[in-house]
């Protein structure tokens, strides 16, 4: 996820209040008692959470010698780069070989520019305005979502009763809407798109903070398309929503709910590839098929298509490793 930073300089307490409520990573000032006044939030300051000069570097870019002194830095701390035209190559350079370049900008064009530089973009921005509005406008870019989960139709080929179990409830502090959910699964390369509590039923009334994900074992994608079982999550962790066009967005939890319920086992294929989770056997648990729509557990059949997606075995705490590894 790229971060946006707000330079408050000189200090106006109206633009650190709005760079705040919009979301912002950190905020650049002389004074970081007056922004931790307002909410927490981490300051760069000479008496803040990252200081001017240990872990943040700042460099105007004129020539090939201050672009090399910008890459130098950059093996120490972040670096906040400056030029006149974003669209010069300099900027290319520094983020082709460094994953710690901020970019100065002033404007929401400057801003498109330095994020989608070399198509993956520098780390993060720093904005410079004295307008409220554009750090609205430009917070809303930076954190709209950006990455994209391949999904594919996995075949189901089992449903089967395997008696009780502790699944898990993901309770998210975002409302997610019909469409969205969350991908889990039995193992760290195939997963299943779990729909949110966000339909009518005649059961219970729609949660649409909520996932009933599947049994304590399970991976779930969270940020940076890491995994976590579902028995670690906590209040406070980040987790990915998935809507059925692939659009990935991050969500904090808010609370895990583990009972013992009847659980089902699903298992489905595409092209070779197994996919299978443990779920809940209840009518308000969903997934979704290949045309979008929700469909219950209750009402899936051998047969029937539903999204999921790929990805490469072996996870070494979350992580993704290249190694030899069976999972079934």
């Amino acid at each position: 996820m790229k971060e946006i930073w707000v330079d408050i300089r000189p200090w106006r307490k109206e633009l650190a209040t709005t760079a705040i409520e919009s979301g912002a990573d950190a905020i650049m000032t002389e004074d970081a008692a007056a922004v931790k006044s307002l909410g927490r939030i981490r300051v760069i300051a000479p008496d803040g959470d990252l200081q001017p000069g240990r872990d943040v570097f700042e460099v105007e870019i004129s020539d090939k010698e201050t672009e090399e002194e910008a890459l130098r830095l950059s093996g120490k701390g972040y670096v906040i780069v400056y030029a006149a035209d974003w669209s010069v190559i300099p900027l290319e350079n520094l983020v082709a070989q460094s994953e710690k370049i901020i970019a100065a900008v002033g404007s929401e064009e400057d801003a498109e520019v330095a994020l989608h530089v070399l198509e993956k973009g520098v780390a993060g921005i720093l904005l410079k305005t004295d307008d409220p509005a554009v750090i609205r406008r430009v917070a809303a870019m930076v954190k709209k979502p950006g990455q994209i989960a391949h999904l594919t139709p996995f075949t189901i080929t089992t449903i089967r009763n395997v008696g009780m179990g502790d699944r898990v409830c993901v309770d998210s502090c975002t409302m997610m809407v019909e469409g969205e959910g969350m991908l889990v699964g039995n193992t760290s390369s195939a997963f299943f798109l779990i729909h949110a509590e966000t339909l009518e039923n005649p059961y219970v009334a729609p949660r649409p903070f909520r996932v009933n994900a599947g049994a304590v074992h399970a991976y779930i994608l969270t940020t940076g398309g890491k995994t976590a079982y579902l028995s670690d999550l906590r209040s406070g962790d980040q987790v990915q929503v998935t809507d059925a066009e692939g659009n990935v967005r991050d969500a904090a939890v808010g609370r895990i709910k583990i009972e013992s319920r009847p659980m089902l086992l699903i298992e489905g294929e595409f092209k070779g590839q197994k996919a299978s989770i443990i779920l809940q056997n209840a009518e308000t648990i969903r997934l979704l098929k290949e045309d979008k729509s929700a469909v219950s557990v209750v009402d899936l059949s051998v047969g029937d298509r539903v999204l999921g997606c790929s990805m490469e075995a072996g996870r070494h705490f979350g992580i993704a490793v290249k190694e030899k590894i069976i999972e079934k």
